[in-house]
């Protein structure tokens, strides 16, 4: 590993030696640039009468970024009834109505951050979670939080991929 280390090391000095050198001759006649990343954003409806200042979800290229979902029920303005469990579920239907946006579904999700207002709460969030994912499931970490808006008893973020 060592030698392999110092043939990487001058080599490297031989290829900055000539580039800096001035020797350098490229035919650029075939080169075509890619155009920039297009970037959509998506402000969607959070709760009645409420202004936030960001958007629930931002696509860049293939990936698209979720902001941070309450389980608010859009029927009724309000939290889900019945704590963890039921939050849990309406959090993945509005991720679901906000990546349809995008024609992209849960199965497209890769990763998702959970905040729990409380960890004892944490096999009630994971049995919904569990529930309201396809399989394979995306990579999760799970944290503690002090104070969640609206006192809400969780709230999850996620990013998602859609080729």
């Amino acid at each position: 590993m060592k030698r392999m280390f110092r043939m990487g090391g001058f080599a490297a000095v031989a290829v900055a030696a000539t580039v800096l050198s001035g020797c350098v001759v490229a035919d650029v006649k075939d080169v075509t640039v890619a155009p920039s990343t297009e970037i959509e954003h998506y402000v969607g409806v959070a709760k009645a009468g409420m202004s936030l200042p960001f958007s629930k979800a931002v696509k860049v290229g293939n990936t698209i970024y979720l902001s941070g979902e309450l389980g608010i029920d859009p029927a009724t303005n309000e939290l889900a009834p019945g704590g963890v469990g039921p939050e849990t579920t309406q959090i993945f239907e509005n991720i679901e109505r906000t990546l349809g946006e995008f024609d992209a579904d849960l199965g497209d999700i890769v990763k998702c951050s959970v905040f729990l207002g409380d960890m004892s709460d944490f096999g009630e969030m994971n049995a919904a979670y569990t529930a309201a994912l396809p399989e394979p499931k995306p990579a999760r970490s799970t944290f503690g939080a002090n104070g969640l808006a609206l006192g809400a008893a969780l709230e999850i973020e996620c990013l998602a991929v859609k080729p």
